[in-house]
């Protein structure tokens, strides 16, 4: 695989066979950000789970100390009161089943998150096999099946986001941007860590974080000491 040369000297800055601490990790992914826009900070978690079994899912959300450094759009399914609330709180769209036509018919995807009122979760259900693959599918263990939606729209702005393992029990999550800075970036990682740590599932055998890595948009994998994170 040809990699650009920006990337390539970034490379050179990451000694490979290394596990760095996080301080030192985040700065040295600051340092590999050479692109032109403000870079998201990302991290990678190999867990010890197989995400296969029920009693093994690892899934939940937390607001970021600092936030993401991008104001999500947010989607939420209410009626009545309830879309008065969500409009209030600052969502971008409310709506019943012409939003869920709307996704259906024209493949329209212009929000990061969706949120429903449990009532609404029988028209939002028809979006499964669209939402689902793009893990939008709002679910009670995120806290986007609500009747607080004010409250749920409030926290995603403030900087929300989910975690969950993907099918090869890899949890993706943007820790913040590049122009946080190291301290800030290190609070949102702790803060992120802390909570796949604590979701640790009864059923989970063995090393629980298989590998731990942190990265820039554009940037190469920095890996991180593992054993000092749990």
């Amino acid at each position: 695989m040809f990699r650009g040369k920006k990337y390539q000297d970034s490379a050179k800055l990451v000694d490979r066979s290394k596990l760095y601490d996080v301080d030192e990790a985040l700065e040295l992914a600051i340092k590999t950000a050479k692109a032109k826009f403000d870079e998201t900070v990302e991290l990678h978690a190999k867990l010890g789970v197989d995400s296969r079994h029920a009693d093994q899912q690892v899934r939940g959300a937390i607001v970021l100390p600092h936030g993401t450094g991008k104001t999500a759009k947010v989607l939420v399914f209410a009626k009545g009161p309830k879309a008065d609330e969500a409009l209030a709180a600052g969502a971008d769209y409310v709506g019943e089943m012409e939003l869920c036509t709307k996704i259906q018919e024209e493949n329209w995807f212009d929000f990061d998150v969706v949120v429903a009122t449990p009532d609404m979760m029988g028209v939002v259900g028809r979006l499964g096999k669209v939402l689902g693959p793009k893990g939008l599918m709002p679910s009670p263990k995120a806290g986007t099946v609500t009747m607080d939606v004010a409250k749920a729209v409030n926290e995603i702005k403030a900087g929300k986001i989910e975690y969950r393992v993907d099918k090869n029990n890899i949890i993706h999550c943007p820790v913040g941007k590049v122009s946080f800075g190291k301290e800030k970036l290190a609070e949102n990682f702790n803060a992120l860590m802390g909570a796949i740590i604590k979701a640790k599932p009864a059923a989970a055998k063995g090393q629980y974080l298989r590998s731990v890595v942190v990265s820039t948009t554009m940037g190469p994998g920095i890996k991180l000491n593992g054993s000092k994170l749990g």
